[in-house]
């Protein structure tokens, strides 16, 4: 009799284990939500319609692989701010080289004299 009433016992905490372990699992899983490594906190302008708080916050949201640079912030040197981002990548050295790349090319094309050049804020 004590044996059975053990045996159900630990079933029972096992199964109650089980059910508390597996959403953390899942959620695991996913980058989304994250604002991953932060190399630097960049600085975002109060318009949610700019160019890079989008970018920013596709990042942020992105469930995969992704990362974000843009160009040091100084408010004496800096006229422009200019931001890459790749987003869910299949690794995380992916996405920094191609949000790097981004960032180059969009500075190269504006031809703008900004406090530095593209650096990685933000990856995960």
């Amino acid at each position: 009799m004590r044996r059975r009433v053990l045996q159900r016992t630990t079933v029972h905490l096992l199964a109650g284990l089980l059910i508390l372990v597996t959403p953390g699992i899942g959620a695991a899983e996913s980058l989304a939500g994250s604002k991953g490594e932060t190399r630097f906190y960049p600085y975002l302008p109060q318009n949610p319609k700019d160019p890079c708080t989008k970018a920013y916050k596709a990042y942020v949201a992105a469930g995969g692989h992704s990362a974000y640079a843009t160009t040091p912030y100084s408010r004496v040197r800096s006229l422009y701010i200019i931001c890459g981002s790749r987003l869910n990548a299949p690794s995380q050295q992916a996405a920094e080289e191609l949000a790097l790349k981004s960032c180059q090319v969009t500075r190269n094309s504006y031809r703008v004299t900004t406090g530095g050049g593209c650096e990685i804020a933000a990856s995960k």
